[in-house]
């Protein structure tokens, strides 16, 4: 009898297992592919967003370690080349130390200097500049008008204040952009808690109330990044509630940094005024040089303003 007991409780357990795989490869086939990047359109802009992960100066070996980060460099650049964006939004471009209040920022420096026709906006000296969101974009293209951020906090123009439950201080960074036909647009670049349903909210109003004043003046205003929601999700129902039309991006945005795609995405591009969208979302799922850049997939997508 024992025996018995044992087995069908062993059955029972296997068959759960069993079952919990097949899901998993089933989200994962639901969540996968890799459609190719559209070749630029002259009349349009590409808009793109990529959390690339922190480096830990003082971690020499293992994930996310200076090492890690020697392997993931080329792979990155070559990512970040073939998106082919006018506009890139990045999160998590921190080089990390203690007592370093962001100085070191290896992932923007090796970018810049092998994409000399991008500059970084959001950018500036990290004591009253928070250095972790830069926004590239091409200096032939868009001319900086001007740049800001605020934390995700009761004090959200206190620089480096932590977020509304007290935990690490998370941000919008912004600029002010102008092509060469004299339109001009603002570009927003969060990135949300991932623990916190209602930090995520809480950030949400933020950002909606901050650019409140843009949209009612009949400004353009992008809306990109990490937002650790998916479509459907309170948080991005928020946004669609105040004018934001977000991409329909289809599949995983978030992969483990194994190419497992489990659920939708999370790093999302939106827009607020009168814009049009030149194409479809792109996700772009694939290794360079056999590696994974970071655990994020970038995204892109491309645009017309209208004057």
């Amino acid at each position: 009898m024992f025996m018995t007991v044992i087995w069908m409780i062993l059955r029972g357990t296997f068959a759960l297992v069993g079952v919990l795989v097949l899901t998993a490869c089933v989200q994962h086939v639901r969540n996968s592919g890799n459609d190719p990047v559209p070749p630029v359109q002259t009349d349009s802009l590409r808009f793109a967003t990529y959390n690339v992960h922190y480096i830990i100066l003082r971690k020499e070996t293992g994930p996310w370690s200076t090492a890690d980060w020697s392997r993931r460099k080329g792979p990155m650049d070559q990512a970040f080349k073939t998106l082919n964006a006018d506009i890139v939004t990045f999160q998590e471009m921190e080089s990390f130390q203690r007592g370093d209040p962001g100085y070191t920022n290896l992932a923007r420096d090796h970018l810049l200097a092998q994409n000399p026709d991008y500059t970084a906006g959001a950018n500036g000296d990290p004591l009253t500049f928070p250095p972790t969101q830069p926004i590239f974009f091409r200096k032939d293209r868009l001319t900086l008008l001007d740049q800001g951020w605020f934390f995700f906090s009761d004090t959200p123009d206190v620089i480096y204040s932590r977020t509304f439950n007290g935990s690490f201080p998370a941000f919008a960074s912004w600029v002010q952009l102008q092509d060469a036909g004299g339109n001009s647009f603002r570009v927003v670049n969060v990135h949300f808690e991932f623990k916190s349903r209602s930090n995520r909210q809480k950030s949400a109003a933020l950002v909606i109330e901050r650019t409140a004043d843009w949209i009612a003046s009949g400004e353009t205003v992008f809306l990109l990044g990490d937002l650790n929601a998916r479509l459907g999700a309170k948080t991005v129902e928020m946004f669609q509630n105040a004018g934001f039309v977000f991409s329909p991006i289809q599949g995983s945005t978030y992969h483990l940094n194994r190419g497992v795609n489990l659920f939708g995405a999370i790093d999302h591009i939106a827009v607020a005024g009168p814009v049009g969208p030149a194409g479809d979302p792109v996700v772009l799922r694939q290794k360079f040089d056999g590696h994974w850049p970071s655990d994020h997939y970038p995204v892109l997508r491309d645009y017309q303003l209208r004057p």
